[in-house]
């Protein structure tokens, strides 16, 4: 991007363009590392779910990486959806469902860890 614009500004003048970055979002794993237990948790939810967790690292971009950086570390669960932001985004009911047993799950098992 800076050589485009040095390229553009000798070309039309010093202040043709202007480049700026700035972050839109930030990697979520280091806010979730100190946290390993909320990951823990939502592995044992699954299994209790019946479901085979299937862990996917990702970057940020999401929800979860939003609130994760603003102090509520917040890994990202599946939705049991596909082709998401799409017009062909769907989930079906019986992942719903499942989804569904595995927040029962992960919530049951956070409330009887306090009591």
């Amino acid at each position: 991007m800076n050589l485009i614009a040095a390229y553009l500004n000798e070309k039309y003048g010093p202040t043709a363009v202007q480049v700026e970055f700035k972050d839109s979002y930030y990697n979520m794993r280091e806010q979730i590392e100190p946290h390993m237990y909320l990951v823990h948790r939502a592995r044992a939810a699954f299994q209790k779910a019946g479901v085979e967790a299937v862990e996917v690292p990702i970057r940020g971009g999401t929800d979860g990486a939003k609130l994760s950086w603003r102090g509520l570390p917040c890994p990202n669960l599946s939705t049991g959806g596909y082709h998401f932001h799409g017009v062909h985004e769907y989930i079906p009911v019986e992942a719903l469902e499942t989804m569904a047993n595995v927040l029962v799950h992960l919530v049951t098992s956070a409330a009887e860890e306090k009591i």
